[in-house]
């Protein structure tokens, strides 16, 4: 296998999305890890009833957050900024312009692959800089990456083998948005260590 498979997967989520531009990543919190760092958040509100990584998100990187009541199905975003955290939603066409919607293939998701997420947007500069990040920093499409520049980036790239099997099933997945009840991360206190 090669880079092809990725880039055949993004292509076919894209077209499934409607998004522009897709940037698969290794899993969803990664992929909204890889737009706060591109966006440089460093304050925010969202809801409180979340998953624990998203916490953890915010105290790993210093950003100042309000935990709302907010309840929600499929997505939520994370307010004042264009980033939504969309782990339990994966609907054709359900990209909306000028956001970035981090999606979610884990178990119990829409598109159930293990390990795996995506970024959806249509900016193609950011979206040529995410590859870049989720990639170590370097172009795929560029061989040998020795020979080419690369950024700071990060160790985020699903298996090969995760985007054929997602290739292969996204014609079959059940579009209605997954209900879940995450805990109100309100009660969480994090030890830092």
């Amino acid at each position: 296998m090669s880079f092809d498979t990725l880039f055949k997967f993004e292509q076919e989520l894209a077209e499934y999305t409607g998004a522009p531009y897709v940037v698969v990543t290794d899993c969803c919190t990664h992929a909204i890890e890889l737009c706060i760092k591109l966006d440089m958040v460093k304050l925010t509100s969202f809801t409180a009833y979340t998953y624990l990584s998203i916490i953890q998100l915010m105290h790993n990187y210093n950003i100042y957050y309000t935990l709302t009541n907010e309840t929600w199905i499929g997505e939520y975003r994370f307010h004042g900024t264009n980033i939504w955290d969309s782990a339990r939603r994966l609907e054709r066409n359900m990209y909306q312009p000028g956001m970035k919607q981090c999606l979610s293939f884990g178990n119990g998701k829409p598109l159930q692959l293990g390990r795996c997420g995506a970024i959806l947007l249509d900016n193609l500069e950011q979206y040529q800089t995410l590859s870049k990040m989720r990639s170590d920093g370097r172009d795929l499409k560029q061989s040998p990456w020795q020979d080419h520049a690369v950024i700071s980036g990060f160790h985020y790239c699903p298996t090969l083998e995760t985007c054929a099997l997602g290739i292969k099933l996204l014609s079959t997945i059940d579009e209605r948005p997954k209900h879940h009840s995450y805990p109100d991360c309100r009660l969480v206190k994090i030890d830092t260590v």
